[in-house]
């Protein structure tokens, strides 16, 4: 009998497939069976190296080419991407678990930004003042930054790294690629994709790795700046190591996101959005709900809803059964989803009361994959490490107040800042909460308020590190970098002489 090894993952360097030579690779699961479906090579500093210097040769050319040839590179992209995103669809399921329609929900909130590049012409113009002072003009110019690092999750392999790359690539810069070693196929395809649209080579660079990986970058002089989504710790590691290089980030960190309820809302559309806003991509996304504060005397209600809810969803494979998808796959390995469980002990510890129990949910047919269930605990202590950390799982956690003012105090004492959410019918009551709350993102009877592609993503406090939030004109302006020209063209007939004096407008 002869035992085929799975296959390794490679880097996608100059434009192909680059396999590794280091010596080293990781597992990547299926999560909805736990088994290793293949292993991802993990980047040695020779690999690190000629991955950063393809992409700096691929920068001398792209910065060279016209706004209109660029322009039809990323049309080209656009349109290869919405034509084949099944595909790409289901490389997502099979390497991180959520259910292929969620996966679809991603690429295409992704696609967003890169049909928003498409139109960056209008976005990386200059300025220009004529006769600012006598004979003097001063114009502006927008310029690209050259080799950018990009360092992504697992929970988002599609859409976290389309918030940035076309916006960088749009700009005239040079990507390069750490994708998660837990799910790093997505990177591959794309980077396929762009080749097929015609980007040059080593403009689009994928390096696979660990930490040795995203500290090559962190430390390169040729790389001007990191872009990155992930953990508060790792977050505020990689501004401080990156900032001390003299690089730009923008670092998005993690989040512990509320949905204030008061007593006028519509408990029914509450349920439903608590639901889709807690358990969706089985909670693995920053965006989600994981603590609904409850305005008395709405609470008992509320929990009977949501478990009602929770009593019919479909627990399974995240790429179906007989063309049936299931409402949440697994958990992305089997140590996340231990992590996950054990705040639910923690919780049940410190005396919460824990309605609907998630632990040791088994599938069958699946009994070795990392499935957890949807959990709602109720009367969680607001000091329980259960409330105050980011769990990054399907737990939905009630916190009962007694008024608004509880409730907005509550949020804003947190340590996050990223996402929230109030559900009710009284306009001024939304009104003062969206200008008090200290959020960068916020929903108004909307519980996952994703800005769309042409506003920009991120939060406050310690949920983002840096200056720039994600693409819109906040990305342009990160992958940019501004020249001012003071220009005189001097008539021939007129010249003005010496004057030692400090240059004055006039």
């Amino acid at each position: 009998m002869t035992t085929t090894e799975p296959r390794v993952i490679s880097h996608w360097i100059d434009g192909a497939d680059s396999p590794s030579s280091s010596g080293r690779t990781a597992p990547v699961y299926n999560p909805a069976t736990g088994a290793v479906q293949a292993h991802v090579a993990l980047a040695d500093q020779a690999e690190i190296d000629a991955a950063i210097e393809s992409a700096q040769r691929g920068y001398q050319v792209w910065k060279t080419y016209s706004i209109a040839k660029r322009q039809t590179v990323i049309f080209a992209f656009r349109e290869l991407l919405n034509a084949r995103k099944r595909e790409l669809a289901e490389i997502i399921t099979a390497e991180h678990g959520k259910v292929v329609s969620d996966a679809m929900g991603e690429i295409l909130r992704g696609q967003e930004v890169v049909e928003l590049a498409t139109g960056f012409p209008h976005l990386i113009k200059g300025a220009f003042s004529e006769n600012a002072s006598t004979g003097v003009d001063v114009y502006s110019l927008k310029q690209p930054l050259g080799v950018v690092g990009i360092i992504s999750p697992f929970n988002f392999p599609a859409m976290v790294p389309m918030w940035f790359f076309p916006v960088a690539i749009a700009a005239g810069n040079a990507v390069v690629l750490k994708p998660s070693e837990k799910d790093p196929s997505a990177a591959l395809w794309l980077a396929q994709l762009w080749k097929e649209a015609g980007l040059p080579d080593g403009v689009f660079t994928v390096l696979q790795g660990d930490k040795l990986a995203v500290d090559g970058l962190l430390h390169s002089p040729v790389v001007q700046s990191i872009s990155f989504v992930g953990s508060t710790p790792i977050a505020q590691y990689i501004y401080e190591t990156a900032s001390k290089n003299g690089k730009r980030v923008q670092a998005l960190g993690g989040a512990k996101n509320h949905m204030l309820v008061l007593p006028d809302a519509d408990l029914d559309l509450v349920a439903d959005q608590a639901v889709n806003a807690g358990y969706g991509a089985a909670g693995e996304r920053c965006m989600a709900i994981s603590v609904v504060l409850a305005v008395e005397p709405v609470a008992d209600e509320l929990i009977a809803k949501v478990s009602e809810r929770i009593a019919n969803l479909r627990i399974g494979n995240g790429a179906g059964v007989d063309g049936v998808e299931p409402d949440m796959g697994p958990l992305i390995t089997g140590v996340h989803r231990d992590k996950v469980a054990s705040y639910v002990d923690i919780a049940e510890a410190d005396g919460a009361k824990i309605v609907v129990d998630g632990r040791g949910l088994t599938i069958d047919g699946h009994e070795d994959g990392f499935f957890f269930g949807p959990t709602l605990i109720d009367d969680i202590p607001t000091t329980s490490r259960a409330y105050t950390e980011e769990i990054f799982g399907p737990v939905l956690s009630v916190v009962r107040v007694q008024t608004f003012q509880e409730g907005l105090d509550l949020i804003n004492s947190g340590e996050f800042g990223n996402g929230t959410a109030i559900f009710t019918n009284d306009g001024g009551a939304a009104r003062r909460f969206q200008s008090e709350v200290e959020v960068g993102m916020i929903g108004i009877n909307v519980p996952i308020p994703v800005p769309v592609a042409y506003h920009s993503f991120g939060g406050w406090k310690a949920s983002l590190f840096g200056d720039a939030k994600a693409y819109g004109v906040h990305g342009f302006d990160f992958f940019t970098r501004e020249k001012a020209i003071t220009s005189r063209w001097l008539d021939p007939a007129t010249h003005g002489g010496i004057n030692l004096g400090f240059p004055q407008n006039n």
